[in-house]
């Protein structure tokens, strides 16, 4: 047994299998780094390009043990389409992901809902898709659970609508509180003025115990959580100042006091003596 020769051929297996995943590492890297291509691909392509360079290394090691890897890829289809049968939910996730990058609901940076998931996708990636919530809570999601789903991207658009409910006192006068919300946002400059975009102030519900005044707005998709909460701030304090008040559901208690309980012996005396 040539012991030298065996050794030989494990180093190069070994320096083989080393060289594989550092050159798959860096064209991970180099896809990352093209310009021209947006993020969701280079997660995407990236990862298809390690892989397949590590396949390559994997080929190139059975040659160097003297494996005929022709007879060897017949072999593998043959175990592959069994491993496929046993593996049908990890191959649904390959599949899951290249629909989502050629149909595109959404791209990496995009913030998105499905289902209880919701986060900024982080990577898109062959078997699983990657995201962080606002709080910066890591999730790990698999390219299938998305795909099944509805996807609710809140990023695609470049502009949103939101509403805003202020809830005033049946005595107070409503037109007086249309024009205080009226001034309160006119110097707003994130609330959008174009046409079909124009704010508007109505009258959206009577409630138990307020009239419910609705502000709709637009603004760029990017103001929206920063302009609600300033809004809601501004509008508030100026429906103070205009001695608008906004009422909170009140519920009034009214105690009765029950009929004394009948003496049971009193009463039975009664009967004897009516006897």
């Amino acid at each position: 047994m040539d012991y030298i020769a065996i050794v030989a051929d494990v180093v190069t297996a070994g320096l083989i299998l080393i060289a594989g995943w550092i050159l798959g590492n860096q064209a991970k890297k180099t896809i990352q780094k093209i310009k021209k291509l947006d993020n969701t691909l280079k997660s995407f392509l990236g990862g298809m390009a390690k892989y397949a360079i590590l396949a390559v290394s994997l080929v190139m090691i059975l040659q160097q043990f003297g494996v005929q890897t022709a007879s060897l890829l017949a072999v593998i289809g043959a175990a592959g389409l069994a491993i496929g049968l046993a593996l049908q939910g990890t191959l649904s996730n390959v599949a899951a992901g290249v629909m989502l990058l050629i149909l595109r609901p959404f791209n990496v940076g995009d913030t998105i809902s499905c289902g209880s998931i919701k986060g900024t996708v982080k990577s898109l990636g062959l078997f699983v898709t990657e995201l962080s919530t606002p709080d910066n809570i890591y999730i790990f999601v698999p390219n299938s659970n998305l795909w099944n789903a509805q996807i609710e991207n809140f990023s695609r658009n470049n502009t949103r609508r939101q509403d805003i409910v202020f809830g005033i006192s049946y005595n107070d006068d409503i037109n007086k509180a249309f024009k205080i919300i009226e001034k309160a946002i006119k110097n707003e400059d994130r609330i959008l003025q174009t046409k079909g975009k124009e704010p508007q102030i109505m009258v959206t519900n009577l409630g138990e115990s307020s009239v419910d005044i609705t502000l709709r707005i637009w603004s760029t998709t990017s103001d929206v959580w920063a302009l609600k909460t300033d809004t809601m701030k501004v509008v508030k304090e100026a429906l103070d100042k205009g001695g608008i008040s906004i009422p909170f559901p009140t519920r009034t208690i009214e105690m009765t006091q029950s009929a004394p309980a009948t003496n049971q012996s009193s009463a039975k005396k009664s009967a004897k003596k009516t006897a």
